[in-house]
């Protein structure tokens, strides 16, 4: 019997797979939580850099050339250690002490370890167990979900992105393009052949996604002066437009607005936070694509059975 055909055969087998692969792969997404804004950050200072070297030598005449040992900006960030998903390896960040395979085991390592490095025995982040839980749960729900078959595998993609995005919103108040725009152009073609939604809901939900936010952040801006929202809100709603439909974008709207407020007026009674301290509206939008993606269409149903 193979291991396709149990897969295939047996629910109960192809939802406990998927959520062991969704244990690895919160390990991977812990990586991506911590790397990728500091690789943006790295990109930026870069272009900021040669930037500044083009404007250094505009100054000073393009045939003049710098002295051997001078170092420009720019060459300085060129000549430094790589910095990616991949390189350098994981290490801690209060020792340095290189995380080796075993102690780099989801859950299982943080548990026996206690929580601690092996070495300096500093506390290790609840965060980083806490998404590879978050991930190995929501991928057997998806898998329980869906069933066995290709759209399983590409909503199980589409979490997690979006759980990396709801990180990272958390950590930077930033939505990467690097993520959200081959989000976009995943769920359009997904749906080419009506994965989720029919091309034509796909296109109108990307289009829609986008514009609905970018109108409450002029209008708001307009109000007020300030801005409430960032870009990366519009692209990540446009992407869960493409992939959904437009028929899911007032689920996913009201549901994320509900939590986004009910989280904002927490952290002002019990936080004692500010009502102007900026909260990331990611991870709420996140979350109503997640519910609109396994409940919508029943949740939409039973609203309109009401009319």
């Amino acid at each position: 019997m193979s291991f396709i055909f149990v897969l295939q055969h047996s629910p109960a087998f192809f939802v406990s797979f998927c959520a062991l692969i969704g244990l690895v792969v919160g390990s991977f997404l812990n990586v991506v939580i911590y790397r990728l804004p500091r690789m943006l950050e790295r990109e930026w200072q870069q272009q900021c850099a040669e930037l500044h070297a083009e404007l250094f030598a505009g100054a000073n005449g393009t045939e003049q050339s710098h002295e051997p040992h001078e170092t420009l900006p720019h060459e300085i960030l060129v000549a430094g250690p790589a910095f990616n998903l991949i390189t350098p390896p994981s290490t801690c960040s209060n020792c340095g002490h290189r995380i080796t395979a075993l102690e780099n085991i989801p859950l299982i390592s943080y548990i026996a370890l206690r929580g601690r490095c092996s070495q300096c025995h500093s506390a290790i982040s609840m965060r980083y167990p806490m998404v590879e839980a978050l991930t190995a749960a929501l991928s057997g729900l998806v898998a329980w979900h869906f069933g066995y078959g290709v759209i399983a595998f590409a909503a199980l993609a589409l979490v997690w992105a979006m759980i990396a995005l709801a990180f990272i919103d958390l950590d930077t108040q930033l939505l990467p393009n690097d993520i959200t725009m081959p989000m976009v152009w995943g769920g359009l073609l997904i749906n080419l052949d009506g994965g989720f939604a029919d091309i034509r809901s796909a296109v109108i939900g990307a289009m829609l996604g986008y514009l609905a936010l970018w109108s409450v952040y002029w209008g708001y801006k307009l109000l007020t002066g300030r801005e409430g929202m960032g870009y990366g809100d519009f692209k990540l709603l446009a992407a869960i437009g493409a992939w959904l439909g437009w028929q899911m974008l007032p689920l996913v709207i009201l549901f994320s607005s509900i939590a986004g407020s009910m989280a904002g007026l927490g952290l002002m009674l019990i936080a004692k936070q500010g009502r102007h301290v900026p909260i990331p509206f990611g991870p709420y939008l996140v979350c109503g694509g997640i519910v609109a993606l396994l409940w919508g269409s029943e949740i939409n149903s039973a609203y309109l059975g009401l009319f």
